[in-house]
């Protein structure tokens, strides 16, 4: 499931920390997939990096503000 930018304005700070600390977990997780060969979606690697960014994005204006 992909994070929409503007679904990011509703979440608080912490909630986004939350979720990005889940997405790096995932990501990590979907690399040791990839390097063992066991990786049914590929996908979903590139949604988890935007999302990240995404999320890193709306910190770091949030930070500026």
């Amino acid at each position: 499931m992909a994070v929409k930018f503007k679904e990011l304005d509703n979440k608080g700070r912490s909630a986004m920390i939350e979720n990005l600390i889940s997405i790096k977990k995932e990501l990590f997780n979907l690399r040791m997939q990839k390097a063992e060969g066991k990786l049914e979606r590929p996908s979903r690697l590139r949604e988890c990096r935007r999302d990240y960014a995404r999320i890193k994005t709306k910190l770091t204006q949030l930070k500026s503000a």
